[in-house]
């Protein structure tokens, strides 16, 4: 294994300017992986969702309301992401997170924001819906509840923006590439709203006229 000493400055430098971690959190990091930057970035990567999670009481009164505005104009997205303070609001690795955010709402159309969200009535439907379709597939009755527990997940995945895989990179969910911010950015950092429209979404969809039934000639 290696020492302190023998994990260079230019290495440290390299996961610092990855991760934006202190130094002497980088060169832990790369003591406890041997030297190896991918790996001792993953490290970095639970140690911040760790100390993430302490933050998360905090109050978050600033921030930013940000639009996108989807190539040809069909689609576009208005959010609010707040944090602690004005300067945190104003860094660009706040900037970009919403609009990687503001980017994931409007490519994967989430209807919530957390999984706390959703609200009772959707919650039962969908139950009901993988109840019924687990019934159908001729799943025994003693399991259908331990497979609907198990589809719930890939619900939440499909409609609570922190639950979704982010669209950059799949391998974490958005709740964790926030966590990653707030441990960089040593600020609490939440979704407060977004708003996701598309052009004709608001369009109701006019019922076909019925055929005119012919006149008969007398």
């Amino acid at each position: 294994m290696k020492t302190m000493a023998e994990i260079s400055a230019q290495l440290v430098k390299q996961l610092r300017e990855r991760t934006g971690a202190g130094m002497m959190e980088c060169k832990s990091a790369l003591v406890e992986t041997n030297g190896n930057i991918d790996e001792a970035e993953v490290v970095l990567r639970k140690r911040g969702i760790a100390s993430a999670a302490k933050k998360a009481a905090r109050t978050t009164k600033q921030g930013v309301i940000a639009s996108y505005i989807h190539p040809g104009s069909q689609l576009g997205v208005l959010i609010e992401i707040n944090c602690e303070s004005d300067f945190v609001a104003r860094t660009p690795d706040f900037q970009t997170l919403v609009h990687d955010v503001a980017m994931q709402v409007a490519a994967a159309d989430p209807q919530f924001i957390r999984k706390e969200d959703v609200t009772p009535e959707a919650l039962e439907r969908e139950k009901d819906i993988q109840r019924a379709r687990a019934l159908a597939e001729g799943k025994p009755e003693k399991m259908v509840d331990r497979i609907i527990e198990g589809r719930m997940q890939k619900y939440y995945e499909e409609v609570c923006l922190y639950e979704q895989p982010f669209i950059k990179e799949n391998t974490i969910t958005v709740g964790d590439l926030i966590k990653q911010k707030i441990a960089k950015l040593g600020e609490n950092i939440q979704v407060a709203r977004f708003a996701r429209m598309k052009v004709g979404g608001a369009v109701p969809i006019e019922p076909e006229p019925a055929e005119a039934t012919p006149v008969e000639a007398k």
